[in-house]
């Protein structure tokens, strides 16, 4: 037949067209596996072979016409019928979008279009011949296109004249080639003279072959290529596999994507700020800050750290005469207040005249258990259950009913965090509603004017110089 002649023919003009790129990339060839789309290639030259079967593939005939024959075409009715019979697909329209991503990747192509597509008509196409597949990972060269173009020139055909945008190529290949453009002409001239050798119908079949793979590696402009490679595609194939052909990979790769799903299911929970947000904040607490570190603002007294005197922490523990800077820091937040002796005396007061000071007595109890020895935990803990939780509790705390449910879950196991749920809860109480009444309070409003009445005596007794 001849698309087996053309296969032969192809093969020499690989020769010719490995001589005209100067043998270049004979070290490092690409092979079959080596392309990223060789999956698509491998599926797509599986259903050319079945439509190349001799018995029950597309119907390819030599259709004569007036004074020519047209060697080897089918009809675009013919291969969609095929495809709608032979492949499982729904419709025509997939039969067809299937049918041009096969056209647009080389394996077939209108006898009389540059633009590789396919339609449900009459026109005639061909089969691309295997030497030509893209699965062969074909880079031709700029060389390979302009010995191409201008061996179309030298052959008298109306069907090999140059199209505008060929014509443009060529004009810009010689201008780009100009100091070898005497070796490309001698290399076209030599490919022109072997291919007149030739039997015509054999010819035509070479020529619209050839034609067609440079249409597909030089499309025509608004046509896509679809030789580029995928960029994403490119770096998954080069990426280092570990195991590859091993058996678990399928386990692996299924427990690594777990891991990234987790991970950017906690990175979508975790609340982002901006680092404007992030230094302003900083800038505001280190101001707020600021007088109460002595390595800025000196104290009344030396400062402990570089003098090692502990008078300034006696005087701290002290409950007599506390500064007004001191009663200050309290309104800081509720974690200030109970660090410091006086304030959560202050606090525990007014809790116990709200009828709430259960929760202080019971949130220290909490603390307390915490820096217990191992030894006494557990006696800790009912003892903490009977007086705070407990159906008799002497002195009960208000919590919610989740919170209660947790701990008594814990009591079945006690130990130092048995009550951390409930703590929590009594915290976050205290913190949102206590606290914030404390604040406003007359009791803390008095304790801070006393504290600078005392303090404004003391400048007028020992003035500072």
């Amino acid at each position: 037949m001849v698309t087996m002649s053309s296969e032969k023919g192809g093969g020499r003009r690989k020769n010719d067209n490995q001589v005209s790129s100067g043998n270049q990339n004979q070290a490092g060839t690409p092979t079959h596996d080596d392309s990223p789309n060789h999956l698509v290639y491998a599926k797509m030259e599986a259903i050319v072979e079945r439509m190349q079967d001799e018995s029950n593939g597309v119907p390819v005939r030599t259709v004569k016409s007036f004074m020519s024959k047209i060697p080897s075409v089918f009809t675009g009715c013919d291969l969609i019928l095929w495809m709608l019979k032979n492949l499982d697909v729904d419709d025509q329209a997939e039969a067809l979008h299937l049918a041009h991503q096969m056209a647009s990747h080389g394996y077939m192509f209108p006898i009389d279009d540059h633009m590789l597509t396919v339609k449900n008509d009459n026109t005639f196409y061909r089969f691309q011949t295997p030497y030509f597949w893209p699965s062969n990972c074909w880079e031709p060269e700029n060389t390979d296109y302009a010995v191409y173009l201008c061996k179309r020139t030298m052959q008298n055909k109306t069907r090999l004249e140059l199209a505008d945008y060929e014509a443009e190529s060529l004009a810009r290949l010689q201008k780009m080639f100009s100091r070898k453009w005497e070796f490309i002409f001698m290399q076209a001239e030599a490919q022109s003279k072997v291919d007149k050798k030739r039997d015509k119908l054999e010819r035509k079949v070479l020529d619209s072959q050839e034609r067609a793979f440079w249409d597909m590696h030089r499309p025509m402009p608004g046509c896509v290529n679809t030789t580029e490679l995928d960029i994403k595609k490119a770096c998954r194939m080069n990426k280092p596999a570990s195991n590859k052909s091993g058996p678990s990979t399928s386990t692996e790769q299924k427990e690594n994507l777990q891991k990234d799903v987790i991970t950017l299911k906690a990175k979508l929970d975790r609340s982002n700020i901006k680092m404007s947000k992030v230094a302003e904040s900083y800038i505001n607490y280190f101001e707020q800050y600021i007088e109460y570190d002595p390595f800025f603002t000196p104290p009344d007294v030396a400062n402990p750290w570089t003098s090692d005197s502990p008078e300034f922490w006696e005087l701290e523990k002290q409950g007599k005469d506390v500064a007004a800077r001191r009663v200050k820091r309290w309104a800081f937040s509720l974690q200030e207040l109970l660090a410091d002796p006086v304030g959560r005396e202050q606090f525990s007061k007014f809790l116990d005249k709200e009828f709430s000071g259960e929760n202080l007595k019971f949130w220290e109890a909490v603390q307390e258990l915490k820096c217990l020895p191992q030894s006494q935990v557990i006696e800790k803990v009912t003892e903490i259950w009977s007086e705070f939780l407990g159906p008799d509790a002497s002195c009960p705390v208000n919590i919610d009913s989740h919170s209660h449910e947790l701990t008594k879950k814990n009591m079945a196991k006690p130990d130092r965090w048995t009550f951390d749920p409930a703590a929590a809860h009594v915290y976050h109480l205290m913190k949102t509603d206590s606290y914030s009444r404390y604040l406003r309070s007359e009791m803390y409003k008095d304790f801070l004017q006393g504290s600078k009445k005392k303090v404004g005596i003391i400048c007028k007794v020992f003035p500072t110089k």
